[in-house]
């Protein structure tokens, strides 16, 4: 990724998998068009690579292992023109083990967990999958969710149920979501900023501070109803970006002061 990596030694890459309690040779996923295939050997190398810590690994597999399913379509996220990169939204109680942020300036630096995980993704992906750019990746201009792209989610600060609940798994289970997500949008107001992402998505995430949150409550008492405000509003502007209110996904991260949402198109 052009940025100085941590040598990835016998030594370091055994400790990962030690820690993981994974065979070298496991395989965690097979990229579906390439058939390229991830070993837990591979993607400890790069976890070491990125600076990881041992205890970020199983994040980081949970991560691959999702990208490889066939309807997260991997090959065209990585090839195509438009860019996108990959985002990875972490639920659960391993929030809190590792320590990753949910808060002030998610999507910024200064968070080892978020910015180690992130990247050992992206490196993976160019390394085992081979979306170099230039090469495989042939992004017009890319965005810099390709150098790392992982937060959590403040599931504290929502009044609505979490992401990996809303999508059938029990709270206390720790869940990693993937999305292939094209350059972020940031607006005051969530309806305007999906006005300027434009129509026909398939999906799109919708990224609420807990101070916009404070402001939809009193008129969204639960997701469904959020999404529908949401989806409308798009429609009466004359852009509905996704076919109906399912095909927005909302997520509640960073700081209490700002009402600053973000929409991601996907």
């Amino acid at each position: 990724d052009g940025l100085p990596i941590v040598p990835p030694t016998a030594e370091r890459v055994g400790r990962f998998l030690e820690r993981a309690g994974r065979d070298p040779s496991e395989i965690i996923g097979t990229e579906p068009t390439r058939g390229r295939v991830v070993t837990a050997e591979k993607l400890s190398i790069n976890a070491v690579m990125a600076g990881c810590l041992p205890e970020h690994l199983p994040v980081v597999m949970a991560a691959l292992e999702a990208m490889c399913e066939p309807a997260f379509n991997l090959h065209a996220v990585t090839v195509s023109t438009m860019g996108a990169a990959v985002l990875t939204v972490v639920n659960g109680p391993v929030v809190k083990e590792l320590g990753l942020n949910s808060g002030v300036g998610v999507f910024g630096p200064g968070n080892r967990a978020n910015a180690t995980i992130g990247r050992a993704v992206r490196l993976a992906v160019t390394n085992v999958t081979g979306a170099v750019p230039g090469e495989l990746d042939k992004a017009t201009l890319g965005h810099a969710g390709k150098y790392t792209w992982c937060i959590a989610e403040a599931e504290d600060a929502s009044p609505w149920e979490p992401l990996h609940v809303e999508r059938g798994f029990s709270a206390d289970r720790s869940v990693v979501t993937v999305f292939g997500g094209l350059s972020p949008i940031q607006s005051s107001d969530p309806a305007q900023a999906l006005v300027a992402a434009g129509t026909g998505h398939r999906e799109i995430v919708v990224v609420l501070p807990p101070e916009a949150v404070g402001e939809i409550v009193p008129h969204a008492s639960s997701k469904a109803q959020l999404k529908e405000l949401l989806f409308q509003g798009s429609r009466a502007a004359g852009a509905p970006v996704t076919e109906s209110a399912d095909g927005i996904t909302v997520v509640v991260a960073g700081g209490p002061a700002g009402n600053f949402s973000q929409v991601i198109p996907l």
